[in-house]
């Protein structure tokens, strides 16, 4: 049978899943009845609500006899530790950019890392039926992205296909709307290479992983040459360069959204291997008498860390399920099998844990998944990973792009420059400006709250890890001191009434506070210790005239990233199932004063 392993690499919100759901209808997966106008492909909840693909997800259709396996990938660039082994599956890779936007920063990350690999792109400009679209100019974009990325001769000889994956058509040319997707189907088996069949013995490296709570972990990957079959003896290549000796208990591929169980699978295919005891990601599977070992997947540094701790709140346990280190411990391990950009060190004491990742959103989103299972913790401020390089202490950079409205493109350079960032270039495209900054990592904490206030909702907002350059010098971070409570109880309107000119609030009448929670921000640089709940005392004597009602002005509620990026270095945001707080590490306010003192 005749195979083609194919990445799909797009922006977020550009269409990709919407348009690999469309091709499962077109190879006759399921009828566009069965999805109720759910996406298929993003079916974890927080890729859902978020809008975005956190992990990569294998599909396979069959079309004229030809077995497609679709490697849906992350556009984000923290999540790159899965770009980079996923793309080592694929032959070709289609770049689905929007008629309009055109290429956006992320894209480059993933499409740069395609290039290099050597894989065949094909474009596809998806959403011309949208008003104000220009496929022309986005054509001329993409082609002068790729050069700009060093491409090939051949791979610049892209073929191109416009369409609508939401109404399922493609075309070749995008004034002449057809009826179906097939124009894209076909040129994936005429432009994107079968799998070389190499000679030689068994070779495939796992590059991904699928769990099972019946058979336990599965090793995913693409058989580089050679064959498998179910009850055979090979040797797993670690990658220490240390060998085992193991036994396949089933075999399957991929159909469809599941797995199919077969007896042997052949060179190209990608598939998935139950049996495996012990393998990590970069391990490869080889012939039992003549072992030859894949080299293992380059994966990029973390450029972020954060404290992780047990809950040690007043209201621990209150609502989680999990909350001693022991379980902690264990959720972190696990999430290492699978998440390859993540490192976990112990943090002096058995109750604490430095966790490395590639920015805020990828340890935000091991903390929502966390939360979801059941567990409490606590989390420190983000901290940017420095390295010695040639005796000189250097921090990560990232390319910052920012889409805005032409009248707040100055206050988006002010915002930038405040925390280092440099342009390196500015555009003009219709009534909006692409500016480029170089910026330090640091800069880039806290600073999507503060460009969406100051554009009113409009900026689009992209970065990607660039590299490593001398310390830029000190940023100043948020100068507001945090309002801090001063005893644990209820928190009354009356309260709140009296404390509103000492700064903004984020908690509401009736919540529970406890003694060193952060309820509000101070309008002064300094922090100010506020009893939230105090109530007013009542007199048997009459008032004279009726008293005024309270007037709050309502609480500022956080997202996950918002208050990871808000705390300062002497504050836990506290994560449990229902609820997020924010709280000073030393919950005392006299012992806070003696360690500020020493």
């Amino acid at each position: 049978m005749n195979i083609r392993n194919i990445a799909i690499i797009a922006h977020v919100d550009h269409g990709k899943t919407t348009l690999v759901d469309k091709m499962m209808i077109a190879g006759n997966l399921f009828r566009e009845n069965q999805t109720k106008g759910e996406l298929m492909l993003d079916n974890n909840d927080l890729e859902r609500e978020r809008g975005i693909t956190i992990l990569s997800k294998n599909v396979s259709i069959t079309y004229k006899e030809t077995k497609i396996n679709i490697i849906d990938t992350p556009g984000h660039s923290d999540f790159g530790g899965e770009v980079e082994r996923v793309l080592n599956m694929a032959d070709g890779c289609i770049l689905l950019v929007d008629a309009f936007e055109g290429p956006m920063p992320q894209t480059r990350f993933v499409l740069q890392k395609a290039l290099e690999i050597g894989l065949k792109p094909i474009v596809v400009v998806n959403k011309v039926d949208k008003p104000n679209c220009r496929p022309d100019e986005v054509y001329e974009m993409v082609f002068d992205l790729m050069f700009a990325l060093d491409a090939t001769e051949e791979q610049l000889d892209f073929p191109i296909l416009y369409g609508s994956a939401k109404y399922n058509w493609m075309s070749v040319d995008w004034k002449e709307p057809t009826d179906n997707i097939y124009p894209l189907l076909d040129a994936i088996i005429e432009h994107i290479p079968a799998p070389k069949s190499e000679e030689g013995t068994l070779q495939m490296l796992i590059t991904s992983l699928d769990y099972s709570p019946y058979t336990g972990r599965i090793a995913v990957g693409r058989i580089n040459r050679g064959s498998l079959s179910e009850g055979m003896s090979c040797l797993l290549a670690h990658r220490d360069g240390s060998m085992e000796k193991v036994k396949i208990k089933e075999v399957h591929t991929f159909e469809g959204m599941g797995h199919k169980k077969i007896r042997s699978v052949d060179a190209g295919d990608i598939c998935a291997i139950v049996g495996l005891e012990r393998f990590e990601i970069g391990d490869t599977v080889c012939d039992a008498d003549n072992p030859e070992p894949l080299p293992p997947i380059d994966i990029d540094e973390p450029t972020m860390s954060m404290l992780f701790s047990i809950n040690d709140s007043p209201f621990f346990g209150k609502e989680g399920k999990y909350v001693t280190s022991r379980h902690i411990q264990e959720r972190l391990n696990l999430e290492l099998d699978k998440n390859l950009a993540l490192r976990v060190k112990p943090a002096g004491d058995e109750s604490k844990w430095i966790v490395f990742g590639r920015g805020v959103l990828h340890l935000s989103i091991l903390i929502e998944t966390m939360r979801r299972e059941g567990y409490e913790l606590q989390v420190g401020q983000p901290q940017v990973i420095m390295k010695e390089i040639e005796g000189a202490t250097c921090e990560p950079i990232e390319e910052l792009t920012i889409s805005v409205p032409e009248e707040f493109a100055s206050k988006m350079i002010d915002l930038a420059s405040k925390r280092k960032g440099e342009i390196t270039s500015m555009d003009t495209q219709g009534d909006r400006v692409v500016i480029v900054f170089e910026i330090p990592s640091r800069g880039i904490i806290g600073l999507r709250t503060n460009v969406l206030t100051a554009s009113q909702g409009e900026a689009v907002m992209a970065h990607r890890f660039k590299e490593y350059q001398p310390y830029k010098g000190d940023i100043e971070r948020r100068l507001n001191g945090s309002m801090v409570a001063m005893e644990t109880g209820t928190v009354y309107a009356y309260a709140l009434d009296k404390l509103q000119e000492r700064g903004k609030f984020f908690v509401s009448p009736q919540d529970e506070v406890y003694a060193g929670q952060v309820v509000g921000e101070h309008v002064h640089e300094k922090d100010l210790v506020v009893n939230v709940s105090k109530s007013k005392q009542l007199t048997n004597m009459r008032a004279s005239g009726t008293d005024e009602k309270a007037h709050l002005a309502p609480p500022i509620v956080f997202s996950l990233e918002e208050a990871l990026e808000y705390i300062k270095n002497d504050e836990y945001v506290e994560v449990t199932p229902k609820s997020m707080r924010i709280r000073k590490i030393i919950l005392d306010a006299a012992e806070r004063k003696r360690a500020a003192k020493e």
